[in-house]
Formats: C-alpha cells, structure tokens, sequence
C-alpha cells in the first residue's frame, strides 16, 4: 500500500464524514430532502466505504504476510495504519465519556479497587461546566425563537443538544473517574477518560501541598520534566519521583516527567495517604521468664534411739 493511496484515503474520509452527518442531523429533525440529493449523498458515502475496506484489506493483508501475526493482531494494525491516533483516541473519549455520564445518573465510579483512596479533583471547574451546560440551552431556546428557517432551526437544535451531553457527559467522566490512591501506595492520576497515568509506589519520592496555577491547557510539560495536570487552571498537590515516568497526552503524544502537579480537592488527604509512614518492624517476641527450679529438700532421717 503505497503512501499515497494511504493519504488519499483518509482525506476522502474527512471530507465526506461532515456531510453526512449534516444528512442524517437532517434526517432525524424531519427535514425533507430532494430524492436525488439523498441518492447522490448515499452513493457518495458507499463509493468512501468501498474504496476504505478496499485499503483496510490491503494493509491487512500485507500485516498477514510481512509479519506473519494472527488476525486479530493483522486488523488492528491495519485499522491503526488508516485511522489517525488522535481520531481514535477522540472516538474512544466520546463513548467512555457517554457511559461515565449512565454511571454518574446511578451514583456509582469506575473501578475503584478495594482499599484505594478516591481523590476527586472536580471542585474547581463544576461551576464552570453547568455555567457552560446552562448557557447551551439558553442559546437553543434563543435560536429557536430567533431564526425562521427550519432547515437551519432544526441543525442548530440537534448540535446545540449534543453539545449539551457531551459537557455534562465531560464532568460526569471527571465525577466517576478520580484520583487515586492505591493500597500499595501508588497513584494513579486521571482526568475523565482523556488522561491516565499510573506512578508505581517505589518511585515516588515525596509529596507536598503545593498550590499553584500553571499556563496552559490541561497538560502542559515543562522543559524541567515537571508535569502539570491542571483543573481549573490549578493544582493543589506536588509529587517529587526518583526517576521519570512515562504518561500518553490526550491526542496520543508521549512524553516522560520527574515532577508532578495535580489538582485535589482535598489535597492534605492525598498527601497523607502518600506519604503514610511504614509499619515499624516487629521485635520478635520474648520467652516468658520462668523462676529457676530449687532443689526439693528432703525431710531428714530418723536417727536411732541411743540406749539409755
């Protein structure tokens, strides 16, 4: 499969997805559609699939035969090959944010392990999320009443909805995957179902309450090899390890770090859970003291009677 072929595909892709979820917006408001127009549309649509399987194949194909892997190992480096990492990473995001959103209306986490620490980090942006959730629906009830076309009225109306979701389903995937604190002592941070990053126990050096407030986005690397994990443009918590430790971004690109800085919203807790001082060791246990034996005494003998 030859880098050009790889290219022209995924730009086909890109291009056409938009459109058709423009149509099916379309389709789902009511909005009717000339016939030709949504034949046109289809046989667009099945023209991309064909010519993507058509690729997929090949690359499979070529997995098959270069490195001799199973089928399953074939596929996913075939779908990894021509699908973009960052396109992936997205898609995953969207269902994992949708189902964090199901646990958070039944009140329940995800995989908290028995004797682990939850560290929510949510406190500083919720009032920002349900301002932005607020603002969404005032802007569709506005829109509604503002715009008089139906085509436009109706696309706005599903965007704006899904937009809606998708900001509570964000903070609900911050509620029900927090921090955490393992019973081993070794932590894991995360940040809904974009960021995870697990720090083994035997290389974390120190911890402190420390509050800062960083530049950046929700990861920012500085060139020292600190690593600020940010939650309303704050951390609160400052962990020194013994060497560097690899973490993934949220689009897909790696990176290592020495120092990290995260958000708590009880950062005194965090810190004690980390830096829970070691059980003493145990002095083995002593023989009880027992009183020496003492000879038994004997009663004396008779002496004989002497003759008078």
């Amino acid at each position: 499969m030859t880098a050009v072929g790889l290219r022209a595909a995924r730009a086909v892709a890109w291009s056409v997805l938009p459109a058709e979820l423009v149509l099916v917006v379309c389709l789902v408001a009511g909005v009717r559609i000339p016939a030709p127009v949504l034949l046109g549309a289809e046989a667009l649509v099945v023209a991309v699939l064909v010519l993507d399987a058509s690729v997929l194949w090949r690359l499979y194909a070529a997995a098959r035969r270069r490195d001799g892997a199973g089928r399953r190992e074939a596929l996913r480096s075939a779908v990894g090959t021509l699908v973009p990492v960052a396109l992936r990473r997205l898609v995953v995001h969207e269902f994992r944010a949708l189902h964090s959103l199901g646990l958070w209306v039944v009140r329940r986490r995800h995989r908290i392990p028995d004797g682990a620490l939850p560290v929510p980090y949510t406190e500083p942006q919720t009032g920002v999320m349900y301002t932005f959730a607020f603002v969404s629906v005032l802007e569709t009830v506005v829109l509604a009443l503002v715009i008089p076309w139906p085509l436009v009225h109706a696309i706005l109306l599903v965007v704006d909805v899904y937009g809606v979701v998708v900001v509570l389903a964000i903070h609900a995937a911050c509620v029900t995957r927090p921090h955490l604190v393992e019973a081993d002592g070794s932590l894991r941070l995360r940040y809904g179902a974009l960021f995870d990053l697990r720090v083994p126990a035997a290389v974390i050096a120190t911890a402190r309450v420390d509050r800062r407030f960083p530049g950046g986005g929700l990861v920012r690397v500085d060139g020292d090899g600190t690593l600020d994990l940010a939650v309303g443009s704050q951390t609160t918590v400052t962990v020194e390890l013994t060497e560097p430790v690899e973490f993934v971004r949220p689009l897909g690109r790696r990176g290592s770090a020495r120092t990290l800085r995260f958000n708590a919203d009880d950062p005194r807790a965090a810190v004690a859970a980390l830096v829970k001082p070691a059980a003493p060791p145990t002095a083995p246990p002593t023989p009880a003291l027992t009183p020496p034996l003492t000879p038994e005494r004997t009663a004396p003998s008779p002496t004989p009677d002497r003759p008078a």
